[in-house]
């Protein structure tokens, strides 16, 4: 009877272990985010001054506005039920166009990339009630599946990609002209386009991945010229996978052959050119940028019109092809001639891109630059002509993000890590007094959505011991009204007993301070010894080690099953400066290694770790950084033993050469200009090194970091006699989100844990 009660125990221990990792795989433990507030903001010719601000949410379908200042409905915009011509039993989401009389709704969303995807879209007329669809496949009656349609400033046109040519539609006569591409018979098909290589508007998987970017089109202030990038592939190599079931899941017996044009690292980049569509004259200009072989057109903006230029400038953002420099141009969309706005260039490191995200032109063409050439994120003005006028921003930390310069009340509103790297606050600057005002005081995580004047703001607030809290406060930083909170998911981690993350210090042996987090178990007992599993990302301008709210599979970890549980930062990553940011440059892995082992031998010293069990996991550069943690000591001797037991490596990039253009050779440069440190970040030619049992885990059909990088290393690791464990998912992607694939990751993963950590 004692055995059967003790079996009976178990039983239920191993089942209560199982729902709480279950549920966090699941996502129970995530909280709830608050549903995206679009800005009611209409063109000026619409626009009531006396009219109080306004947000739009998707409601069952609906579209309903609400007041900022009192969170009531104004009015239903999109009613679903009562719509004439066409019906919509499910609505993905909308878009408000500047004439309140249209919005756009869309539905049968079907996923590209990561971001993008396409959609069936329809113009709602709210004057007569009557739902229309966009645009309809060339030769048929089916709707047409769209990317990103962009209204006109005046909201005369829709601008929109379908295929890879830019359409668009003007409100008036609802006609629909091409403005790339030939209008033929061949549209009848919607896959068939003019020429499938060149990308009019839309972003090809690189510019999307490494760029951020779904696709790049806009209209000039007056709405009369169309700005667009157009990406010519033909020189892209091409990337070939398999899969072996169908969208059921079920055998095929004959494997599908997918492709992507994807560019490794030193291989032939898509082709880049700014062009402007004249809505007038229905002719497309190329804009005359000097020649610069191989470079980026990640980010197009327009300045605003004036007495000479009236249709306003366009800004192109052109980075050159490693990515240390960067140059913003204006171009004259009439003539076509350009003029060097700004440039930024580093020797010895890259220049951050989409620090451009964050730039505003003003009224009078003055531009508000948020750059990091003091060696901190700052702000700065600069005039009309590209002279810097004022440093808006000063101090020894980054500026994080930038949401805004209030114009009539000279302010601007930013976000820091003033306080330490693993906080962010909301602050607004008064210019002309250069006085700074906390909005946000409370110890954590803050990040902020203003409304269109920027008299109101939703504070987005999280910490470790608080999932997201959103609420409504006035520009002077007085809370309005709370809009969403997850109590009920705070007292749900509380009674589950979930531990809380502590954040700790340690200098390494070179001297390097750097921050970590530490989970214990709940019955810790600092007289006994813990095994310990680091987690890390440790990538290039990351950061892991913030006061957020996460309960991932290490709370589980060690709520359940008694690990300690530790997360560092490692040089490279985000959060404190240029310079420790950039240590890492054009020699990644090793340093991220060397730390990850100094992290591991500090927490070696303490008298509750267990120095024979400490092990290491990651995922996608995370993975990376596992092996080459556990090979670093091989490869240098100096470094001593490894101090991990074993490692723990999901989708990871072996041979940075086997890796994207875009993201590598920001990092890396080029192969054929820094073949030494290709060489040093190579695992398959340090397999020899490797010390500690290894997991490896790969998707077959991930799109992002190839298989190819896990296959080959592993044939290495063979020749090499070394033994190691792997596990494979047919078709699945970069994130294993695949039928129960994600679940039994973790599974798996647990399984390999236990069983290198028994005592």
């Amino acid at each position: 009877m004692k055995k059967i009660i003790i079996s009976l125990f178990l039983l239920v221990s191993l089942v209560a272990h199982a729902d709480l990792l279950d549920d966090i795989v699941a996502g129970k433990y995530k909280a709830e985010t608050l549903q995206a507030m679009t800005p009611v903001a209409y063109a000026d010719a619409y626009r009531d001054a006396k009219a109080e601000e306004t947000y739009a949410m998707l409601v069952d379908n609906d579209v309903v506005s609400y007041s900022y200042k009192t969170g009531k409905v104004v009015e239903t915009l999109f009613d679903h039920k009562s719509t004439q011509l066409n019906k919509l039993s499910n609505v993905d989401g909308f878009i408000l166009s500047p004439n309140p009389r249209y919005l756009l709704v869309y539905t049968h969303s079907e996923r590209l990339f990561r971001h993008s995807f396409k959609a069936e879209y329809y113009v709602y007329d709210r004057k007569r009630g009557e739902l229309k669809p966009l645009s309809y496949v060339k030769g048929s009656e089916r709707v047409a599946k769209l990317i990103d349609p962009v209204f006109s400033p005046d909201g005369k046109y829709i601008a929109f990609v379908k295929g890879t040519d830019l359409y668009i539609h003007k409100m008036d006569f609802h006609t629909e002209t091409a403005v790339t591409g030939v209008e033929t018979e061949a549209y009848a098909d919607p896959d068939a386009v003019s020429d499938p290589q060149i990308l009019n508007g839309v972003s090809d998987w690189l510019y999307e991945e490494e760029f951020g970017v779904t696709s790049q089109y806009c209209f000039s202030p007056d709405s009369k010229q169309l700005a667009f990038i157009r990406l010519d592939e033909h020189e892209v190599p091409t990337f070939a996978w398999q899969e072996f079931l169908d969208a059921d899941g079920k055998a095929l017996r004959y494997p599908v052959d997918y492709t992507l044009r994807y560019p490794k690292a030193g291989d032939n980049n898509a082709k880049a050119t700014a062009c402007v569509y004249d809505t007038y004259y229905k002719s497309v200009k190329t804009m005359q940028l000097p020649q610069a072989a191989d470079s980026y057109l990640p980010r197009l903006k327009w300045t605003n019109g004036t007495e000479k230029t009236p249709d306003g400038e366009l800004m192109v953002l052109r980075m050159n092809r490693d990515q240390n420099k960067m140059e913003v141009y204006l171009c004259n969309p009439k003539s076509t001639v350009s003029r060097l706005y700004y440039k930024e260039e580093s020797k010895n490191s890259f220049v951050d891109y989409s620090l451009f995200d964050q730039w505003q032109v003003l009224t009078d063409n003055r531009v508000l630059v948020v750059s990091e050439k003091d060696g901190y994120t700052h702000a700065y003005l600069y005039s009309a002509m590209g002279q810097m006028q004022k440093q808006l921003t000063t101090g020894n930390f980054d500026v994080t993000d930038v949401y805004g310069f209030d114009e009539a009340n000279q302010t601007l509103y930013y976000q820091a890590a003033d306080k330490d790297p693993m906080t962010r606050y909301i602050y607004a600057l008064n210019v002309k007094k250069n006085a700074v005002k906390a909005l946000t005081p409370v110890e954590g995580m803050h990040s902020a959505s203003f409304s269109p004047d920027m008299t109101y703001f939703v504070d987005d607030y999280q910490s470790v011991n608080t999932p997201n809290c959103y609420t409504l406060y006035n520009r002077e930083g007085k809370s309005v009204r709370e809009l969403k909170n997850n109590n009920a998911l705070a007292e749900k981690a509380q009674k589950a007993n979930l531990p809380i993350k502590e954040f700790f210090q340690f200098t390494t042996p070179k001297g390097t301070v750097l921050n970590g987090w530490i989970l214990k178990p709940n019955d810790f007992d600092e007289n006994k010894k813990y095994p310990v599993l680091m987690k890390q990302y440790s990538g290039p301008a990351s950061q892991q080690v913030l006061n957020r709210w996460r309960i991932e599979w290490e709370e589980y970890l060690s709520a359940e099953l008694g690990y300690v549980c530790v997360c560092v930062d490692p040089r490279g990553t985000s959060g404190r400066g240029r310079a420790f940011r950039n240590e890492t440059y054009m020699n990644l892995g090793t340093k991220e290694a060397e730390d990850q082992v100094y992290a591991a031998r500090y927490l070696q010293t303490l008298p509750y770790v267990d120095a024979a069990r400490v092990g290491i996991w990651g995922w996608s550069y995370g993975g990376y950084a596992t092996i080459m943690s556990m090979s670093v000591c091989g490869i240098d001797k100096s470094l001593g033993k490894s101090p991990f037991a074993f490692g723990m490596a999901v989708a990871p990039v072996a041979d940075w050469r086997l890796y994207d253009s875009g993201y590598t050779e920001r990092y890396m440069r080029r192969p054929q200009v820094n073949e030494a440190g290709y060489d040093r970040a190579n695992l398959v030619t340090h397999a020899a090194a490797l010390q500690g049992e290894l997991l490896i885990m790969h998707g077959l059909a991930d799109d992002n970091v190839h298989a190819q990088n896990a296959l080959l290393y592993i044939d290495a690791l063979v020749q090499e006699g070394k033994q190691f464990e792997m596990q494979i998912y047919p078709d699945d992607n970069h994130f294993l989100r695949k039928r129960h694939n994600q679940i039994h990751v973790y599974q798996r993963m647990l399984r390999f844990l236990q069983g290198h950590t028994k005592r």
